[in-house]
């Protein structure tokens, strides 16, 4: 499965949708301003919310929350001894992680699970600018999880870019 995220709508307080292989609408980000810290909901076409994502606050490092259904589902946090700043882990709550690296903020990277390729991001297939794609590899990997990952390691590393 492949998804267009339209890169230069990416920001918290705005909405944008993200749509499928076909052009068809899939997921909705809702992004929520006026809020203390970063916050915003991945939705389905008929509005239901499938994924709230939030900064985590009183964090050493930045880091983003994933959550379904008000159950903690994935941490999101550079790695700590990476000498590349383009190296993120992903923790879920069975305890498994995903790890995602390669050049973040030139959209061109990979989500790993043990070292299984899960999906890849990039700019590479689409020539709309301003646009990437992240391609879910694994058939039963969460298409909506895996969206949810990439939109926060790019709000991560483009944040640490500003500092």
């Amino acid at each position: 499965m492949r998804f267009q995220v339209r890169d230069r709508l990416l920001g918290f307080g705005e909405d944008y949708w993200i749509e499928d292989e076909r052009g068809d609408k899939a997921f909705l980000v809702d992004g929520k301003a006026m809020r203390l810290r970063d916050t915003f909901e991945l939705k389905d076409t008929q509005g239901r919310v499938l994924i709230d994502i939030h900064q985590k606050m009183f964090a050493l490092r930045d880091t983003m929350v994933i959550e379904r259904d008000g159950e903690a589902l994935a941490t999101i946090r550079r790695k700590r001894l990476s000498l590349l700043r383009n190296h993120y882990r992903v923790s879920l709550a069975d305890g498994s992680e995903l790890d995602v690296s390669g050049k973040i903020l030139d959209r061109e990277f990979a989500v790993e699970y043990d070292g299984e390729l899960l999906a890849v991001v990039s700019r590479r297939w689409l020539h709309v600018r301003e646009t990437y794609g992240v391609d879910i590899v694994r058939d039963d990997a969460d298409p909506a999880l895996l969206i949810a990952v990439a939109v926060c390691v790019i709000h991560l590393a483009e944040k640490d870019r500003d500092d």
